[in-house]
């Protein structure tokens, strides 16, 4: 039996439908031809390229259908708090749709990872690759079915940081003990390591840093974490991490929800989240070189894991992948990732990997 039939069977869609008669918040909002749609977020008001990639997608919808589809943004703290309360309202019913991280569910199933980031798997193409031209669109139109959802990429934050550490990291076994801010199955292999994984709101990041709450964290890269200040915190940061090399945002409707718009309405929120997800991942590489200058200047020490960690986080996420391996979905998802990742770079890594390489030995830069 699907989740979203078995939820539904259990009382919980009567449930939701109180809530939303009480709320009115997912009830369709019709007025003279226009709809309006709640959208919660993980993400607190004005963080830096999350919170702008939620806004694009409002701002896209708004303008694509001349303002006949409104997508009302509610930020992390305005209507409900955390991570898993964005999950809890849109799969009940209490609010249409979400801008957040798939991967902060793997609570609910570990293969929601594939659709946010896995250890030692995609960059920001190669994970477009897959959803817009391989398997990732079929596999995530089905993992959405069974916890009644309909998810869009909407955003990429590219090659994530390795993180702010209160100490030096010289050899795997300094993970020993470590209360870490790393979410999704990055959080799983550091736990293997022996650090105690931890997942929080990127605006609780730098209170619990700078009082020892937590003795490191990964939040995004250099101009995310510029923004939230986490360079007063610590000045120790790891420049590359093994966690999220291509890290895709979503945005995610309850599917009654979506399949109550009309299909102009459904192509808008498909075309606007589209270019939110290319125009995120741009705004990003655009301002991280300028800001970890910054951080350099203003004494961050930019480091890189020695290989013996590197060598850690291998053996860690192997360990993580071969243990969700008896799941039938997350093991289709991990073979169809794989081989697409191989497919697409075995081109990338002949032509533009050749080509950025002699462009820098040539010009030096």
């Amino acid at each position: 039996m699907k989740r979203r039939e078995f939820l539904k069977g259990a009382g919980v869609a009567g449930v939701a439908a109180g809530a939303v008669a009480a709320t009115g918040l997912a009830t369709p909002a019709l007025s003279q031809g226009r709809e309006k749609i709640t959208m919660v977020t993980t993400w607190g008001r004005g963080s830096f390229g999350v919170h702008d990639a939620a806004q694009r997608v409002a701002d896209n919808v708004a303008a694509i259908t001349g303002g006949t589809l409104e997508i009302d943004l509610k930020a992390n703290g305005e209507l409900v708090s955390g991570t898993q309360a964005a999950w809890d309202a849109v799969t009940s019913g209490t609010a249409d749709a979400f801008h957040a991280a798939s991967y902060y569910y793997i609570g609910q199933h570990p293969a929601l990872a594939f659709f946010t980031a896995v250890p030692f798997g995609m960059t920001a193409q190669e994970i477009n690759d897959w959803m817009y031209a391989g398997e990732g669109r079929a596999l995530y139109d089905e993992i959405g079915e069974e916890f009644g959802l309909k998810g869009f990429f909407a955003g990429n934050t590219g090659t994530q940081g390795g993180g702010w550490f209160r100490n030096e990291i010289n050899s795997a076994s300094d993970f020993e003990g470590l209360k870490y801010r790393m979410p999704g199955l990055g959080g799983k292999v550091i736990s293997k390591l022996g650090a105690s994984s931890i997942t929080m709101a990127g605006g609780e990041i730098f209170q619990a840093l700078q009082s020892g709450a937590i003795d490191g964290a990964e939040w995004i890269g250099p101009a995310s974490d510029e923004s939230l200040g986490l360079q007063e915190a610590t000045n120790i940061y790891y420049t590359a991490g093994f966690h999220e090399p291509g890290a895709a945002l979503s945005f995610t409707m309850n599917l009654d929800r979506w399949d109550s718009l009309s299909e102009s309405h459904q192509s808008a929120i498909e075309v606007g989240c589209a270019d939110a997800n290319v125009r995120s991942h741009s705004q990003y590489m655009a301002a991280n070189g300028a800001a970890l200058q910054r951080l350099i200047a203003g004494g961050t020490r930019a480091l890189e894991f020695p290989d013996d960690v590197w060598d850690g986080f291998g053996r860690g996420s192997v360990e993580v992948f071969e243990e969700n391996m008896d799941d039938e979905f997350f093991k289709r998802c991990y073979d169809s990732v794989m081989a697409s990742m191989r497919s697409s770079s075995g081109w990338a890594s002949r032509s533009s990997g050749q080509y950025t390489a002699q462009r820098d030995r040539v010009l030096g830069s």
